[in-house]
């Protein structure tokens, strides 16, 4: 796998010099995505100034934008493995803060007025459409970003952490604008009965939703998210179960989303038994499962790069240097110092990204799960790795001596270094075999 051809041929078909429909060009889908989300921004933020005020949306947006850089900070850290693209990550947050919020909010109300007048029962209306309506209008909403990612940015998503990153900041920004809603309109009631201080029903909204559970929306979704990711795990053939995980995600995301809004039902300390007795043990099993999952890659990395190290395309210290984040973090360091500032790391950086990728790719090659562009995605990686080998190479060397100097194995004639021969052509280059 590692010495097939520099360059993959490519048959073109029949319609291969014709110019795509203006439709089909890249500017025009990106420009329709951004001008959906920014109308539906535009409809979202008029919503909710129209039931709270202007005074109310300032104090809400003030509020509720507190917890969204520490989640956004978490699930950044969490890919940090195989970072995705930012413009994935962005669509993310944008589609759960402005489309999945306005599709929650057109549908709820529409569905708990319509049970209502059905039933000639508000109070029984309000409760319905909390416990049953709300949880499938608004896990179904995010999961379509999730859904979309899959689907059309493929290549990006690869496994169950990428599910959970984009599912969590998916509702990440869903999150932000109902705080939005919850706190503006709790500051309007307290403008209205003149409460204060800590008695206040601001302060009240504050504590449980930003203080106590900011993790509520992510934790719900993020079942979608591991869903959508052991499917992306599966092989191609598996159609049945690339259907049915996911969708068995969305059921337990809709589930424990309707038993977290039920639980004010449940009696007068429903709402902290079924917080400290399933939220929060969710929350720690599910946080354990994202970051085992994150060492697990790491393993992978050290697992399947040695094949390309006797191929003669990665250095001999450069498995054990990407398997490690303190080693990476080492490599970009040295490389911003010494080999050109910003732009040297970044190249560093974009190394380590493109090696853990290959790694993955010859993963899923392994176990007979890769698609039918194996060899062309295997071709362009390292070509990417190859033009960036000049800055990169020295820098990941330096991490490896920082961690742990080379060290010769029995007296073996060949140099060993940690685990692995070194190469004994430095200057070799695949691309003239």
């Amino acid at each position: 796998m590692a010495t097939s051809p520099p360059y993959p041929t490519y048959s073109p078909g029949p319609r291969s010099g014709a110019h795509p429909h203006w439709w089909q060009r890249r500017w025009v889908r990106y420009g329709a995505l951004i001008t959906l989300l920014a109308m539906s921004g535009l409809v979202i933020l008029a919503l909710v100034r129209r039931q709270t005020g202007t005074e109310g949306l300032l104090v809400g947006l003030g509020l509720a934008v507190l917890p969204v850089p520490w989640l956004i900070a978490a699930f950044r850290w969490l890919d940090r493995v195989e970072p995705g693209p930012w413009r994935n990550l962005l669509f993310a947050f944008a589609w759960g803060a402005c489309a999945a919020a306005l599709i929650a909010i057109v549908a709820n109300s529409f569905a708990t007025k319509w049970i209502a007048t059905a039933t000639a029962d508000p109070a029984s209306a309000d409760t319905l459409g909390a416990t049953v309506i709300a949880p499938v209008v608004e896990e179904s909403a995010k999961a379509a970003a999730v859904l979309l990612v899959f689907l059309f940015r493929r290549r990006d998503f690869t496994g169950i952490v990428d599910g959970v990153v984009i599912a969590g900041l998916t509702a990440t920004g869903f999150a932000f604008t109902e705080n939005i809603l919850y706190l503006g309109t709790a500051f309007g009631t307290d403008q209205i009965t003149g409460d204060r201080g800590i008695a206040s029903v601001t302060a009240a909204t504050f504590f449980v939703r930003i203080v106590m559970s900011p993790f509520a929306h992510p934790l719900f979704t993020v079942l979608t998210g591991i869903g959508f990711g052991i499917a992306a795990l599966s092989a191609e053939r598996q159609h049945v179960r690339r259907v049915l995980v996911p969708l068995g995600g969305l059921l337990l995301a809709m589930s424990m989303h309707a038993f977290w809004n039920g639980s004010s039902t449940f009696g007068e300390y429903g709402f902290f038994a079924v917080y400290g007795g399933f939220m929060l043990p969710t929350f720690g099993l599910l946080t354990w499962l994202a970051v085992w999952t994150r060492q697990r890659e790491l393993r992978t990395v050290r697992e399947e790069l040695p094949a390309y190290v006797y191929a003669g395309w990665l250095g001999p210290a450069e498995p054990f240097v990407l398997g490690s984040m303190r080693a990476r973090r080492t490599a970009r360091d040295h490389a911003r110092r010494h080999f050109g500032g910003r732009p040297a790391a970044r190249a560093v950086a974009q190394y380590e990204a493109y090696a853990t990728s290959l790694a993955f790719l010859r993963q899923r090659g392994r176990r007979g799960r890769a698609g039918a562009d194996f060899v062309a995605r295997e071709q362009e990686l390292l070509a990417e790795l190859w033009k960036r080998r000049e800055v990169a190479r020295p820098a990941l060397e330096h991490a490896a001596l920082s961690a742990a100097p080379a060290q010769p194995l029995y007296g073996a004639p060949v140099a060993y270094w940690y685990g692995y021969p070194a190469a004994p052509h430095p200057a070799y280059n695949p691309y003239r075999t």
